[in-house]
């Protein structure tokens, strides 16, 4: 590079400096410390009034934390799931979605605004600069972050505030309700729905094959037929649910083979009616031998004996199946006299 290439405002090292290290200027420490600024006092600082109003505003804030979550647990209890409005420009949405969004983040939102205000305007904000020191502390640097820490308490003004400490810890204490709502949507409560069917005292037998409600006669020595409670309609929307729990089969015994006394009592001319859902893990029944009046679950093998109380004689099945009492209408139609006595399907840990 020729000297007419070189800019004007450049010069060489020789040019700018004096003969130290070649010409060059050296600091004698290039990474010395700067220190920290001096410390400029906030409005809150000096100004009583001004501490009270962001006081109030800190307090403010996590009392709508705390409004906000009344209304979320308000929302979840009033709101249908299945309401939707029309909200620009979102279009249209569940409300009770976007209800709960909005004041669970109304909530959690007000609660670090309060923080970050509360600290900003009347924590103390003075920096302070420490060295590094081994991981294991020793005993007077233990002394001394105790120290401090009770100093930025003091500092927070926290016992001197009770309004932002009271709000802030009712704040706190209310939004974690928002997380014990949302656990009762971990699915409906069972109340008594394991431990009732849809049958019930005049209830017709209705054939599930035919659609047609029974009469005796219909029902031969050593058949088995499936039916189900009348008004339960294939199609609609608790069918399955209820089938589940209220699916029976019947079948005609001599009354002289029956064995069992009340199984006898709740039968009609030798005609029993027992739940078809295994007792094991659910599974529906569709095996029956004539000769023993044995029926077999499919699944695991579990055999119950329908002339002595349908008791378990082979397999894992806990219990025996549930007898529904069964009569004949006037009109001369097999009906139910009531629903089971006990839960049918699997034990479950709640059954006494």
């Amino acid at each position: 590079m020729s000297s007419q290439e070189i800019p004007e405002d450049k010069h060489l090292p020789s040019e700018q400096g004096d003969a130290h290290h070649g010409g060059v200027a050296v600091a004698d420490d290039p990474f010395a410390d700067p220190g920290l600024p001096v410390h400029k006092p906030r409005i809150q600082d000096i100004d009583d009034r001004a501490a009270k109003r962001s006081e109030r505003t800190v307090a403010m804030l996590f009392t709508v934390s705390m409004l906000a979550t009344i209304a979320f647990i308000a929302a979840y209890v009033i709101i249908p799931v299945d309401k939707i409005v029309y909200l620009f420009p979102l279009g249209k949405v569940s409300a009770l979605n976007f209800a709960l969004g909005m004041t669970l983040g109304i909530a959690l939102f007000c609660i670090g605004a309060g923080a970050v205000h509360w600290a900003r305007t009347l924590m103390s904000d003075v920096e302070v600069a420490d060295d590094r020191h081994p991981i294991a502390a020793p005993a007077d640097v233990k002394a001394k972050v105790m120290s401090d820490f009770a100093a930025g308490a003091e500092e927070s003004a926290i016992g001197r505030r009770p309004l932002i400490r009271n709000t802030l810890l009712g704040a706190l204490a209310m939004v974690p309700l928002s997380g014990l709502v949302l656990l009762r949507d971990l699915g409906p409560l069972p109340e008594e729905k394991l431990r009732k069917t849809v049958w019930a005292k005049g209830k017709l037998l209705i054939n599930q094959n035919t659609g047609e409600p029974l009469r005796p006669e219909d029902v031969q020595v050593g058949s088995l037929t499936f039916v189900q409670p009348e008004g339960l309609e294939e199609g609609t929307h608790e069918f399955q649910t209820e089938i589940a729990k209220a699916a029976v089969m019947i079948v005609r015994i001599q009354p002289d083979d029956i064995k069992d006394k009340r199984e006898l009592e709740w039968s009609h001319d030798g005609i029993v009616a027992y739940s078809k859902i295994c007792t094991h893990v659910g599974c529906p029944i569709s095996l029956y031998e004539q000769q023993t009046h044995h029926v077999l679950c499919p699944c695991h093998q579990s055999t119950f004996d329908l002339s002595d109380g349908a008791r378990v004689i082979f397999g894992p099945a806990g219990h025996a199946l549930p007898q529904l009492r069964i009569g004949v209408n006037g009109e001369g139609f097999l009906e139910a006299l009531g629903d089971f006595e006990e839960p049918v399907g699997p034990a479950f840990w709640e059954r006494g």
